[in-house]
């Protein structure tokens, strides 16, 4: 799909009763060739009304409209479970808001597990549904992301975030 970003690519399965959301890719994803060609069976338009209308999200979301998706679609139970509860509380935070590693990790009851968290975060299936441009570094520094740190820094921007002179956010609006 064409976005404010870039193309981005959904991948889906047809499922018994609604399709599932295997995976997007953002636009830089150094993985992205690799994932896209590996086992798809088709490329296709899509026909399923819900699919239909998590991409007229992801798009409008790009470009910067303040707008709640949901995880309804997404095939979250491909997870492993410690990967599962962090990016459903990494989808948590709000819009305009950041945490950080090691304040998701003590939210989730696991205190030294910032590390963890931020492994769990850099193999985010679902960005954007799944907000991982929200997570940073306890100092306020950007940390990783798929599609780089000029993304997450203008996803983070689109949502309000400001940001030192030295590159770090502010953090005024912390979540956890």
């Amino acid at each position: 799909m064409a976005t404010a970003l870039g193309q981005v690519c959904l991948i889906w399965v047809h499922a018994a009763s609604e399709p599932k959301v295997r995976r997007i890719i953002l636009p830089g994803d150094p993985r992205s060739g690799t994932i896209v060609t590996e086992n798809m069976p088709s490329i296709e338009k899509p026909r399923d009304k819900g699919i239909q209308v998590l991409i007229a999200g992801i798009q409008s979301f790009l470009m910067g409209n303040d707008i709640h998706l949901t995880t309804d679609l997404l095939d979250l139970d491909r997870c492993p479970s410690f990967q599962r509860r962090v990016l459903l509380a990494e989808y948590g935070i709000p819009r305009g808001y950041v945490s950080t590693y090691g304040r998701i990790a003590r939210h989730l009851g696991n205190p030294g597990a910032a590390r963890a968290v931020g492994n769990a975060l850099a193999r985010n299936p679902f960005p954007i549904v799944i907000p991982c441009h929200r997570a940073l570094r306890a100092n306020g520094q950007l940390g990783g992301f798929q599609s780089g740190q000029v993304v997450k820094r203008r996803l983070l921007e689109m949502e309000g975030v400001r940001f030192r002179g030295d590159g770090r956010v502010i953090m005024e609006r912390v979540w956890y």
